[in-house]
């Protein structure tokens, strides 16, 4: 049986082209990276979400698993990419906004979006400072496929 929260973010699914930019750890200012992004079903209750950026050496994956702590009335988000790196967010979705955020000791991040039918443009922010300041990482836009 299909868990009725999750069809709220059935607008997710499919394929989108996927650009990083305005980041700061890209060369030089204003490059942009190109990527695509695939959001799936698995099973009845999670989304998986499957990205690629750039090409050859520059070539970077991540994945996304999106679900929900029905006890807590929640979406929880698993994170993980080639680096190694795993993380969890806690995740909003409704009204046209997208939200994932993370206070972990290391840092605090966050990741804003506004969505649209076939558009959903967000930036990722940090914050060593226990949230109290924040820094824009990168921008990232979607575009339906």
């Amino acid at each position: 049986m299909r868990n009725t929260e999750l069809e709220k973010l059935d607008g997710l699914l499919g394929e989108w082209t996927t650009t990083v930019s305005d980041a700061w750890f890209l060369e030089p200012p204003g490059a942009e990276v190109p990527g695509k992004t695939d959001v799936a079903l698995l099973g009845e209750s999670f989304l998986v979400v499957t990205s690629e950026f750039g090409e050859g050496e520059d070539r970077s994956e991540l994945s996304l698993v999106i679900g929900r702590s029905d006890a807590n009335d929640a979406y929880v988000v698993l994170y993980q990419d080639d680096r190694g790196v795993c993380r969890q967010f806690a995740m909003t979705f409704g009204d046209g906004r997208w939200t994932m955020t993370r206070e972990d000791p290391d840092f605090h991040q966050r990741f804003i979006a506004d969505v649209e039918k076939d558009r959903i443009v967000g930036r990722w922010e940090a914050s060593d400072d226990q949230g109290k300041t924040w820094r824009k990482d990168f921008d990232l836009t979607y575009e339906r496929a």
